[in-house]
């Protein structure tokens, strides 16, 4: 049977959870999982509710119509889902598939609830993987001289598939503004956490030259600003004057590979809040 899953964020006040559930009570629904968060900060609530939606007495076509007025009253942002509505996701790829590869096993063992359209790429490295897997690879070449070109297919492809989630798994192309726009919170990308101290090609080596004691890796939304997005997950490890240059990039894969399939799995999972640039990940 269907959940609703419920994602709330407005100014804090007294009587908030009391009259959610209360609602929910009224029209039968059992709550499966609550979790809430005040930014104290700014004093904001946030809050995560599920519930099923086996004898609840609100058909799903009337329930946004029917917790508006609620809404309101708490000046909400508020989001609504339904746990068999599967999204439709796009990978997008350069020449290293670590990344890519970890999600699609991980998406074949029920860890993802998305359906993956398509594999996209400006290499032919990810081909074989793709087919492996089934899903449609696409090959679409991109350099400084044909972005407009390619991001005109990129589109295309996506708006025949209906995708509505890309995940960059290590592709390296920068995306443009017009790109990035109508996916507002709906781009994941996964970098090193090297930066901004270690900018360029071969990040690993210029960290190894500096002697550095922990890498990691960040997955975040892709915003119009380079790698400045709310940042989702991310992960550590530390290292010593051992470890050579290829153990920190072993290393750094593994990290890559770990923040990023968490990332995507939240998104999917409905457990992401964004404000003010920054996200809210709820258990």
């Amino acid at each position: 049977m269907s959940s609703a899953i419920l994602l709330i964020s407005c100014p804090d006040r007294l009587g908030i959870v009391a009259e959610i559930t209360q609602f929910l009570a009224d029209h039968r629904g059992n709550i499966e999982h609550a979790d809430q968060h005040i930014d104290e900060q700014t004093g904001t609530f946030f809050m995560r509710v599920t519930w099923n939606m086996e004898g609840f007495d609100i058909p799903r076509s009337e329930l946004r119509t029917k917790f508006t007025p609620l809404a309101e009253e708490f000046h909400m942002h508020w989001e609504l889902y339904f746990s068999d509505d599967i999204p439709k996701s796009a990978i997008f790829v350069s020449k290293e598939t670590h990344c890519l590869f970890d999600l699609l096993v991980k998406h074949r063992e029920g860890h993802f609830p998305t359906e993956i359209k398509a594999i996209i790429s400006n290499h032919t490295a990810a081909a074989p993987i793709a087919d492996y897997f089934e899903i449609p690879f696409f090959h679409v070449p991109k350099n400084p001289r044909n972005r407009e070109e390619a991001e005109r297919q990129e589109q295309e492809l996506l708006r025949h598939n209906q995708v509505e989630v890309l995940v960059l798994a290590r592709y390296h192309r920068i995306l443009t503004r017009e790109f990035i726009k109508p996916y507002q919170n709906r781009i994941i990308n996964i970098h090193h956490s090297f930066l901004p101290a270690f900018v360029g090609k071969n990040p690993y080596a210029q960290a190894y030259r500096k002697g550095v004691k922990i890498i990691g890796a960040t997955s975040h939304y892709v915003t119009a600003e380079l790698d400045a997005g709310p940042i989702i997950e991310q992960g550590t490890e530390r290292i010593s004057h051992r470890d050579s240059v290829e153990d920190l990039r072993r290393k750094g894969k593994d990290l890559e590979k770990i923040v990023l399939s968490r990332a995507v799995q939240w998104h999917f999972e409905r457990k992401i809040l964004v404000y003010h640039n920054k996200t809210v990940v709820f258990d």
